[in-house]
Formats: C-alpha cells, structure tokens, sequence
C-alpha cells in the first residue's frame, strides 16, 4: 500500500472537502487504488473524514460565531441523518444512490453559480416552512453523507446559500459542522460493524487534518465570486462523470 499517495490525497481531500465538499473524490479512488476492495474503501473513507471535520471546523470558527444556535436546532437532524446513512450502506445495495446522485450534484452544483434573488418578506408562517423544509433537506443530504458521501458538501453548501446564510464563507463554515456531524456518526457505526482498514485511516487522516484546516483560510481571504464558480463548475464536473459510471 502507498502511504505517500494516501497521504497525498489526504491534504487534498481535506483542502476541497473544506472549500467545497469534494473530499471524497480525492480520498476514495485513492483507497481504491492502494488496493482496498469498495465497500472496504467506503467505510475506511468515512472515518478518515472525521479528521476533515475536525480541521474544517477548527479553520472555520471566525464564520461560525454567531451559528451557535442554529447548529444545536440542527445538530440532531444531521445525526440522525449520518446514522441512516451509515445503516443503509450496510443493508442495501447502492445501485439506486449512485443513479440519484449525479442529478442531485447537477441541481446543487447549477444552484452554486446561480445568483441569489432577496427572499420574500419574513412573516412567522413563511419562516417555519421554511425551516421544515431546509430540515428535512438537510436530513436527506445528511443520509447521504452517511451512506457515501461524494460531493454531499456541495448539496449543504448549495442549500445554505438559499436559506439564508449572508456570505459563502458562512455557508461554507456551517456545511462544514453539519456535514462533520454526519460523517462522524456514520465513522462510529462503520468502526463497530464494518471492517476498516485502520492503518489507511491514520495516514489519510492525517492528510485530511493538514487540508481541511487550510480550506476555510482560503475560502475567507479569496473573492467568493471566482471562489463560487469554481465550486460549482467542479460539481458539474463531478456529476457528469458520475453519471457516466452510473448510466454508461
């Protein structure tokens, strides 16, 4: 096994994963090609992240003041979200995830490079509708990040640039928490009941901890507009190619 080239793909997993939620497609094909089958990779993968949540949210904490009590109202959404995910990874196939996330990607990463349009007038009814709704998405995108997780940071970041998060670092800095939370749910069923591979773990691990503390120092001193496309731009990237592996 390289531990270089998993070391490697760990800054660079943690450096996007942090800026824009595409860790795994640094991660995961590198576990893959250090000779790990793919439900091994997978669940190996997930623990190893839970070091990019660790440096994401360390890098991120100058955004995240004042989200203090929008992640505790959320935080039980994401965990439950992680530990369906993590669940239904470990009793069904993934043959219809891998067909709905290339379209989902698609939406969320057109989303991204969309502008924002001011939202209606913020009356009580609206406000808990919307709520709800940004709930039970973030729930379904947190399902996700449990049971795979390519590209789930760039459906939060998508989501949180059209419920209300002011800046794209915001955004950034409360996908990073909330898909952090998922993730470690998921890394704590798969430790128990999946067989990972504990010696890949720590050195992409590692690399991920270096990377992710680095992405948010980026996203907070570089223009979110070039910063915006790019992310959106490598989503639409991302989701064609995953819909080529899932529908060619």
């Amino acid at each position: 096994m390289s531990w270089a080239l998993l070391f490697a793909a760990g800054v660079l997993g943690g450096l996007t994963g942090s800026i824009a939620g595409l860790a795994s497609v640094a991660t995961y094909p590198a576990l893959l090609l250090a000779g790990l089958p793919p439900v091994t990779a997978n669940v190996t993968n997930t623990v190893a992240l839970v070091f990019n949540g660790i440096g994401s949210v360390l890098g991120s904490r100058p955004e995240l003041r004042g989200q203090g009590r929008w992640i505790l109202r959320t935080l039980p959404v994401a965990l439950l979200g992680g530990l369906a995910g993590a669940v239904l990874l470990l009793s069904t196939p993934a043959e219809g995830f891998e067909k709905a996330v290339p379209i989902l990607l698609g939406f969320a990463s057109v989303a991204i490079l969309l502008p924002r349009r001011p939202g209606d007038p913020d009356r009580p009814g609206n406000h808990r509708v919307r709520s709800v709704l940004e709930a039970l998405a973030i729930f379904a995108i947190c399902i996700y990040g449990g049971y795979f997780g390519a590209a789930a940071g760039v459906l939060l970041l998508a989501l949180f640039l059209r419920t209300g998060h002011a800046s794209l670092a915001e955004a950034n800095a409360g996908k990073n928490v909330i898909l952090g939370i998922a993730n470690a749910v998921a890394a704590v069923v798969f430790a128990v009941l999946a067989p990972v591979h504990w010696w890949a773990v720590l050195v992409l691990g590692l690399g991920c901890l270096l990377g992710s503390r680095l992405g948010p120092v980026v996203v907070r001193h570089a223009p979110p507009g070039p910063v915006r496309v790019a992310i959106g731009a490598a989503g639409v990237a991302l989701a064609v190619k995953l819909g080529l592996d899932a529908y060619g």
